[in-house]
């Protein structure tokens, strides 16, 4: 079987609501991570690289998406510093641990200028005139 990164693709969607309960300074926006073929691929982390920024996603992993088939996951960004936060997220991505029968990979995933902006809004209204 494939490597599981050679068969996923994570792409951004859209914003999205924040959920219920989520802490101060927490915007969130949706991804689709789909499947091209092979065994099914198990989500079982998603991060980024930014200090002073957490992330949450619903559903939260692990899970599990099918061959040919794709799922809408809702990740929520939560700030914790903006001291230290990027005031421009230039390319900004996530990093996506993924298995299937085969393997485990850590996988960069650049998401586009349509993210980037997306969290550059995000972070600017997470911290407003507190980030510098």
């Amino acid at each position: 079987p494939p490597f599981p990164a050679q068969v996923v693709d994570v792409s951004y969607l859209d914003p999205a609501v924040t959920p219920a309960g989520a802490p101060p300074g927490s915007f969130s926006f949706a991804v689709l991570v789909s499947v091209d073929s092979g065994p099914p691929v198990t989500v079982t982390r998603i991060s980024q690289p930014y200090a002073g920024l957490s992330v949450t996603s619903e559903p939260r992993p692990p899970f599990r998406t099918e061959a040919g088939s794709a799922r809408k996951i809702v990740v929520t960004m939560h700030v914790t510093e903006c001291g230290i936060v990027p005031e421009n997220a230039g390319l900004p991505f996530l990093d996506v641990t993924l298995r299937n029968v085969r393997a485990m990979q850590v996988q960069s995933f650049i998401l586009g200028p349509r993210y980037a902006q997306a969290l550059t809004e995000g972070l600017r209204g997470a911290c407003g005139n507190d980030s510098r």
